[in-house]
Formats: structure tokens, sequence, C-alpha cells
């Protein structure tokens, strides 16, 4: 799920109010407390809604858990950037102006001026540059990034992409960098609206799987947050179809073939991204096979939410009509936001399903 962004005078206070507050929570046994704490604490990071109510929750768990929301590795990493910001800390400049390595810094610029002579000259004048990583914090992804992994333009930094873009990154690959760095850049360039939008997300996609690149890492990713256009062409680069991509795709009967020998965790990432997509004869599939509505989406996929906030502002009214009737919950809060889904259908003026939705709640609220 994205990080909670710290405000711009942050106060340690209610930062520790917060924890104390998840600690209340996790006492009551909320289910938005369960999935935070799965998300963004290492200890319960798989663990079932059961097994993490289960376990007494210290104030430094539920501190841990607040400093890793906020997009920090540690309470004492939080506690540092409140009490001693530097510059670097400031999250409303963009990366690239809180670089403080001047060489790195001159290189990325290098990138964003498209300038492929002044980088290789760069490179060859500071080779240490292809493979070092600069530090990002308050946000819970691009915070360890290579120089690779800014040709994607994902975080928007300015907005735009050099037209030889191709170029640019090839002249970085050439200077030797990690396989690692390949496989996440080309999830960042899946995923990414600008390279989409100056029309060098495919030409990208092409040359990092020429060099290595694996198709596989990046489709999961790409159905999630990028397009179905990019998942498209990442199987045409011999990425397989697995049982999540196919309910993204709509492909119905390629799922009924996949599900009784799907992973549990791939039913829940295929009911998330049934619902995202809004393939409702596919949920319908998925709920009959036993997928429950009421748990949030998986760590990785739109985790803030169930599937009935995701289809109340994405989604026709027949597929919120078929979650409910299903037994969806109407009165869960998301994690993010602390809404009902008749909140998302209030905030995006989906004023029908609003409606539907705050009759079902009166409903519930006069059985109890």
């Amino acid at each position: 799920m994205p990080v909670r962004q710290l405000p711009a005078n942050p106060n340690l206070d209610h930062l520790k109010y917060q924890a104390k507050d998840l600690i209340k929570a996790h006492a009551a046994h909320t289910l938005a407390s369960a999935q935070l704490l799965r998300e963004f604490h290492p200890k319960f990071r798989g663990a079932s809604d059961d097994e993490i109510f289960v376990v007494k929750l210290s104030l430094s768990d539920a501190q841990l858990a607040i400093a890793r929301e906020h997009g920090f590795p540690s309470w004492p990493r939080l506690k540092r950037r409140v009490e001693k910001p530097l510059e670097s800390d400031r999250l409303d400049l963009p990366h690239h102006e809180r670089i403080t390595d001047a060489d790195f810094r001159r290189a990325v610029d290098l990138v964003d001026a498209g300038d492929v002579e002044g980088l290789r000259a760069h490179l060859q004048k500071y080779p240490r540059l292809a493979k070092q990583h600069v530090v990002f914090e308050g946000m819970n992804y691009f915070e360890n990034p290579s120089l690779l992994q800014f040709v994607a333009e994902n975080p928007n930094r300015r907005n735009k992409l050099p037209a030889n873009i191709v170029d640019v990154t090839r002249v970085i690959l050439d200077a030797g960098v990690d396989k690692s760095e390949i496989d996440i850049t080309l999830a960042l360039v899946a995923t990414g609206n600008v390279a989409q939008e100056c029309g060098v997300q495919l030409p990208l996609i092409d040359l990092l799987v020429e060099r290595g690149a694996n198709p596989q890492s990046a489709l999961r990713p790409a159905a999630l947050h990028g397009g179905l256009q990019v998942v498209v062409a990442l199987l045409r680069h011999s990425a397989h179809l697995d049982l999540p991509v196919a309910a993204a795709l709509g492909r119905i009967d390629d799922v009924r073939r996949m599900l009784a020998q799907a992973t549990p965790e791939d039913r829940h990432l295929a009911l998330a991204m049934a619902t995202q997509y809004s393939r409702i004869d596919i949920v319908r599939l998925l709920l009959d096979a036993g997928e429950n509505p009421n748990r949030f989406h998986p760590v990785g996929g739109h985790s803030h939410a169930t599937p009935l906030h995701q289809a109340a502002g994405y989604s026709p009214i027949e597929l919120v009509q078929l979650l409910v009737e299903r037994g969806a919950r109407v009165d869960i809060e998301d994690v993010l936001w602390h809404a009902r889904p008749s909140g998302w259908a209030h905030h995006v003026g989906r004023t029908e399903i609003e409606s539907y939705l705050l009759a079902r709640e009166a409903e519930a609220k006069a059985k109890l």
C-alpha cells in the first residue's frame, strides 16, 4: 500500500499516539490493524488475522509498524527525521533534488537531459556510479535506487523523458549493472505512466529484456499498477500466464483451468485483480470457489482496501451488489484513509453506489 507520508511539520508525540492507537485497535481485533501489521511489521508478514491477534502487541512493535508505515526502516530513524531533519529529507522536493552526492546528481541530470556522450564520459570518469545507490526515506518504493532506475521516471520527477532515453539506458547498461537492478527497472518502466505517455515504454521494455531482465518479474506489477498493453507485451517476451494475470485480462476459461491447482496466495490476488478490472464473471467464479470478500487485498495489490472498497470506487454497481450479496461487509474501514466503501463512492461522486451502500449500512445497524 502507499505509505502514509509525514506532514510538513511532523510531531513526534502524534506519532507516539498513533502507535498507542494501533495497540488498541489490535486489542479490539480490527481487520485494518491486522492488515497494517501484516504489511509493515516483518514479524507478521504472511500471518493470518487470527495469528496476528493472538500475539500481545508491544509498544516497540507498534512503533516499528508506524515507522515503516511512514517509509522509515525503524523508529529511531523516524525519530531522527522528526527531530533533526536534513535537506535530503524534504519530501516536497523531487528525488533528484534530494541527492547529496554531486557526482551521482550530475549523472541523473545527464540522464534527464538525454546527453548520451556526456553521460558516457561521466561514467567513464566515475565508474562507481553504475552500481552506486542513493537512499531516500519516507516512501515504500524507490528507497534505494541505482542510476539505472532513474530512466523509468517512476516515481515522477520531471513528468517527461528525453526522446532518446533508450540510448541513454543503453549507456548505463554498458557501464555494468547488477542483474537485479535490470529487473527492478523493468518493473518501474512497466508500471510508470510517464514512459507510456512519452511513447518509450515498450522500447525500454524490449531493451531491458534483451539485456537480461526477467519479464515474469514485472508481469504482476504491470497488471496491478501499469496497464494490460504492457502485460500483453511481457507475455510476448515469454512471461507465462498465471491465475492472477488471467483474472486481470478477463480470460475466464484460463481462470477455470488454473483455479483448482492455484495456491491460496494466487487465488487471493486473482480476486483483487478481477475486482480491479471489473471482471464480474471471474469475481463470481472466485467467490463460488470460496474466496473471502472481506479479506484485504494482498501485499503489493492495493492492500489498503478490500474488494468492496475497490468496487465502490471504480466498478459498476452490479459488482458492488454481487460482493454485498455474497457477504462483503459494508462497515470495514480501509487502512490508509479509514473510510468505509460508501466513503470511497462518495469521494469520487458515485452517488448511486454511495446510496446503495449507506442503505446496506443502515440495515446492518438495525440488525444489531
